[in-house]
């Protein structure tokens, strides 16, 4: 038995391209005319409709009037990271797109890494999703990712100030506060880029993901000595200071005019106050005793080496005794 095209049903209305995340369904209307004794279906092997992809393919009718039937084509819980097709009676070609959410392949990007101070560093993040993710860098702390510390004037060598004695890092920052690409390298680095790094990955699909890598930069220690001459009388109450840094983190502690190592007590104060790499060291002198003029030194000693400061302290006349 033969059917004449008048006879035959018709698609009236273009197929279109369907787009949903994975794990959402997916419906595809179909409207057909004249179906009659016609039916629309998933299967492989009817005329209507040859389904490339039919695990979890549902089709039911939404609607009826007269000579129309439209029809919804339904993927339940779409899976994948392809397109999948479905070729209609006719010559319609329409997708259902699997859009998938971005995922950072933790196998294939960097995690906490720990570098000697001078060296290049490659922090690497590799993500998956559909469509493929934008990978972007950015510091925790909010500062500027800063790519060549010598070049920015960061890098600090502490051979260049005699006897370990310098000033801590202080030129301007440079650099951006984003950098985009699955790469991120650190030319030599600094301890200024110590710190926590986020590669945020993001495709338009939520949620994007982010990754933390910690970067630890490892380096002597250094000293820095505001006030190298203090001048005291007998009875007064003294507080030198000493500024050091180191990573990994400096054992500290004073020395007195006789070189010995000072301990807390009835007229000596230790004070440290610490961050990161850095520490803040004051002594408080209580009652300055004649003992006590010459040169205190601030020590810092790690795995890497040592350094101290030195602070003189002089005698001078009490102004209450002019």
């Amino acid at each position: 038995m033969t059917f004449g095209e008048d006879f035959l049903p018709k698609f009236i209305e273009t197929v279109p391209n369907i787009t949903v995340t994975v794990g959402r369904d997916a419906l595809l209307p179909c409207t057909v005319e004249q179906l009659k004794g016609f039916k629309v279906s998933s299967s492989n092997n009817l005329r209507v409709f040859k389904v490339k992809f039919s695990r979890n393919l549902r089709v039911f009718k939404v609607k009826s009037s007269n000579n129309l039937r439209v029809f919804k084509m339904a993927l339940l819980s779409l899976e994948g990271d392809n397109s999948q097709t479905w070729e209609t009676f006719g010559d319609f070609l329409r997708k259902a797109v699997s859009l998938v959410p971005p995922d950072i392949i933790d196998r294939e990007s960097s995690g906490d890494l720990t570098v000697r101070e001078g060296m290049d560093v490659t922090l690497t993040c590799r993500a998956k999703g559909h469509p493929p993710p934008t990978i972007v860098w950015r510091r925790e702390d909010n500062k500027n990712i800063v790519l060549d510390a010598e070049k920015s004037g960061e890098l600090m060598d502490a051979e260049a100030a005699p006897g370990g004695v310098g000033v801590g890092a202080g030129a301007d920052e440079e650099g951006s506060r984003v950098v985009e690409g699955e790469k991120l390298t650190l030319k030599k680095v600094s301890r200024l880029q110590m710190g926590s790094y986020l590669c945020i990955a993001s495709n338009g699909i939520p949620p994007s993901v982010s990754k933390r890598t910690h970067l630890r930069v490892q380096f002597p220690p250094m000293a820095w000595v505001p006030q190298q001459l203090e001048g005291a009388y007998i009875g007064q109450e003294l507080t030198i200071e000493c500024h050091t840094e180191a990573y990994p983190k400096s054992i500290n502690y004073w020395t007195n005019t006789k070189g010995d190592m000072i301990v807390a007590g009835d007229r000596y104060e230790p004070i440290v106050a610490e961050t990161t790499y850095k520490v803040y060291m004051k002594l408080r002198i209580r009652h300055v005793q004649p003992q006590d003029f010459g040169t205190f030194k601030c020590v810092a000693k790690n795995s890497l080496g040592e350094t101290d400061g030195a602070i003189k302290v002089y005698e001078i006349t009490n102004p209450l005794e002019k």
